[in-house]
């Protein structure tokens, strides 16, 4: 039942975001940050169906997303990938509706229905590929911060749009740019793209090694005790990516259904695996001579 809710909220949200584009970006010929923005361009210019040329674009990406983040992350990255490519060509029919002439509000409304629609897949811990996949790809090669390198890959192309085209359509993108940034950000949990995560539970150990060994991200264990009972009670501190929350949330539910968790918003991170390069978990385990711990497959649902 729970994958099944998952792949709907997956399916709405690129519905939502492609609505965004077919009602509002691409009447008012204006474009959008990632491959998308380069499958708008050659519509823009040869008229090939903007879905179709996104899922073509994205195709070396998904091979590097398997090779590079493994199987889960390539299923997930495929997913919202096709989902949102075809969904796209089929509601190309309404860009003949022009349900507004208005440029800066086709920039405006189309920003914020792509942002919604993001943030919705985000939510259910998948992605439709594109630059964020480059961006995590370049921050772990080149210890890039991954918005920072998203932000410069998106500049380059409404930049080389600027040439192609007017360089007020280049701008009004600009401004449907930024309004899907902040929509998918609030969608998916907030402002922040970095969360702090409070961890208590009698299963700490087990979820500890999961987030380590499956979200790639470091956790702390903090000596608690219990205000009424006194007894001793391990505490996990950790700080992932706003994409990242969802997976913590679905390990702590596999290993302890009734988890106490604290999900914060946090701003200005620094450290080993956010400004400085860390080694992996693999990596860090070898050195210690430590042997990973056993991960159960989750049972199916």
């Amino acid at each position: 039942m729970k994958n099944v809710v998952r792949l709907f909220q997956i399916l709405l949200g690129c519905l939502v975001a492609a609505l965004g584009f077919n009602l509002f970006l691409i009447p008012g010929h204006l474009l959008t940050g990632g491959i998308s923005g380069v499958s708008l361009i050659v519509y823009y210019i040869t008229a090939l169906p903007v879905g179709i040329q996104n899922l073509v674009y994205n195709l070396p990406i998904l091979f590097l997303a398997y090779r590079i983040f493994g199987k889960r992350y390539f299923m997930d990255t495929i997913i919202g990938t096709v989902a949102f490519s075809i969904i796209l060509d089929m509601t190309a029919f309404v860009i003949g509706w022009k349900v507004c002439a208005n440029p800066i509000l086709n920039a405006v409304f189309g920003g914020v229905l792509s942002g919604i629609g993001f943030g919705l897949v985000f939510r259910a811990n998948a992605n439709t590929g594109g630059l964020d996949v480059l961006g995590a790809i370049i921050k772990k090669y080149y210890s890039v911060d991954m918005g920072t390198a998203v932000a410069v890959l998106n500049f380059a192309i409404v930049m080389a749009s600027a040439f192609m085209f007017e360089l007020e359509e280049a701008l009004l993108s600009i401004v449907g740019i930024y309004a899907t940034a902040e929509l998918t950000n609030r969608v998916a949990a907030g402002f922040n793209r970095e969360k702090s995560i409070i961890i208590i539970s009698p299963k700490a150990k087990e979820i500890c090694g999961d987030i380590m060994s499956q979200v790639h991200r470091g956790v702390t264990y903090i000596d608690g005790r219990g205000g009424m009972s006194e007894a001793r009670c391990d505490v996990l501190f950790t700080v992932v990516r706003l994409t990242q929350v969802a997976q913590v949330k679905e390990i702590v539910d596999q290993h302890d259904p009734l988890a106490f968790m604290i999900v914060s918003d946090t701003s200005e991170v620094s450290g080993r695996g956010f400004t400085i390069e860390c080694e992996s978990y693999e990596a860090a385990c070898k050195r210690l001579s430590y042997p990973p711990p056993l991960i159960q497959a989750p049972e199916e649902q």
